[in-house]
């Protein structure tokens, strides 16, 4: 992969208040986040999500994302050592062709 490549990887986050829960907010705005994020040209976003967070990992799976691995004990919330599932979204229509080939040339 040539090191620009590397300005098309996204790492974020979306936190939604306690009163919005439950209304589809998450899921409209990552829907929106990854509509942009390929107009843009990024190919890659990844989250980290704690693991007890479910309805944010199914809503981040039902639009694509899967499960790579976890961060041990990644930072401190409240004086707790916390993980974090870490989970990815390649785009559909940005990069891939260029990854498989860079892949198989690469070698």
């Amino acid at each position: 992969m040539a090191a620009d490549d590397w300005e098309s990887v996204a790492e974020m986050s979306i936190y939604i208040s306690n009163n919005h829960k439950g209304q589809q907010v998450g899921t409209k705005l990552l829907g929106r986040l990854i509509a942009e994020s390929e107009k843009e040209k990024f190919w890659t976003l990844e989250s980290g999500i704690f693991p007890e967070n479910v309805p944010s990992i199914k809503i981040h799976e039902k639009l694509g994302f899967r499960q790579v691995g976890y961060h041990e004990k990644i930072g401190k919330m409240h004086g707790i050592w916390r993980d974090t599932i870490l989970l990815e979204r390649r785009s559909k229509v940005m990069g891939i062709e260029s990854v498989e080939t860079e892949i198989m040339f690469d070698i």
